[in-house]
Parts: C-alpha cells; sequence; structure tokens
C-alpha cells in the first residue's frame, strides 16, 4: 500500500457523519426505483460531489453512485478554479457499497487515496470481493488506495434486500417461453 494511503485516516465520529448523509443518498436512490447505493466525496471537510446511483433513471448503465460523483467534483473543480488531480488526491470517498470493477478502477484513476464503505459487493467488488482493483499491481492506472470496509454494512445489506424482493420495472422482460403441448 502506497505512503500517502496510509497517512488517511478518519475519526469514528467524522465517519458516521459522513455515511449518515450516504445513507440518505442510498434511501433517495430506493425510493426512485435505483438500486440504493449513495456515496459522498469529501474534500477538505467539505461535500463536493455525492451521488446515488441513476442507472434505471438515465438507461445507461455506467450511472453508478460513484461515477456521479466523480462528475460532480469534476464539476466543483471548474467552478472554483482547483486542479481535479489536486482535490482527487485529497478526497475521501464514503459509499454505502463496495464499489463495482468499474468504479473501483475510475476512482484509483482519479487517485482518490481512501475508500470507506459499508457492505461488501459480493457480486461485483473491486476492492476486494471479487478483484482487488484498490490495490492491485497494474501498470498505468494511478496509485493505490485505502479502503475500509463495515460501516453501516447492516443497513446497507437491508436495502439492497429491499431492492431486490421488488419487481425491477426497468428490468428486460424474460424471454423464457412456456412449453406448449399438443394434444
Amino acid at each position: 500500500m502506497m505512503e500517502a494511503a496510509k497517512r488517511w485516516r478518519v475519526s469514528a465520529g467524522e465517519t458516521e457523519a459522513w455515511m449518515d448523509r450516504a445513507v440518505d443518498m442510498a434511501k433517495d436512490a430506493l425510493e426512485n426505483g435505483e438500486v440504493p447505493v449513495g456515496c459522498l466525496m469529501v474534500y477538505n471537510n467539505e461535500i463536493v460531489g455525492k451521488g446515488r446511483n441513476e442507472v434505471n433513471e438515465t438507461k445507461n448503465a455506467t450511472r453508478h453512485a460513484e461515477m456521479v460523483a466523480i462528475d460532480q467534483v469534476l464539476d466543483w473543480c471548474h467552478q472554483h478554479k482547483k486542479e481535479p488531480e489536486e482535490v482527487f488526491t485529497h478526497t475521501v470517498l464514503y459509499v454505502t457499497v463496495e464499489p463495482c470493477i468499474m468504479c473501483a478502477a475510475a476512482l484509483r484513476m482519479m487517485k482518490i487515496p481512501l475508500v470507506v464503505y459499508g457492505c461488501q459487493n459480493e457480486r461485483f467488488g473491486g476492492c476486494g470481493s471479487v478483484l482487488n482493483i484498490s490495490s492491485a499491481t497494474l501498470t498505468d492506472t494511478g496509485e493505490p488506495f485505502q479502503c475500509i470496509a463495515g460501516y453501516r454494512s447492516e443497513e446497507a445489506v437491508e436495502m439492497l434486500k429491499t431492492f431486490y424482493r421488488q419487481e425491477n420495472p426497468n428490468a428486460p422482460k424474460s424471454k423464457v417461453r412456456k412449453k406448449e403441448f399438443s394434444k
């Protein structure tokens, strides 16, 4: 793990406060028919980007919470005349569910040093559950980042269960045909 990532420390109280906000974003996603994932990007104790899944709403499979937040940070940098690399290298991501492989790769490319997440993503996790994009030895993909797992994980899992128990109106129709019996 790189030295810069090791220096990142967050207090339990600070983490709880930011995770409260991320959980609120996940609840908003759930209420809007999205997979309940919410996140915040915090730079100098200020939220510079936040996101919730928008995949169903936008019909765009890349609109995960982290990708939405990255776009907001880029906009914030432009508005405040800050260099994105300087901001991202001093930003902590708080997210309710372990980033997927796509999002973990994007976070690494943006040089986020620390990701604090709730529950593991056993199907698509990019921070160790499926692949370990966060610390793998890769070329041309930025420095590894530190992960801290388990904050509010039970609540995140319950929201995911709630989502997957309901029918997703945006899911493709089943192509399974019932067999017809001839007499």
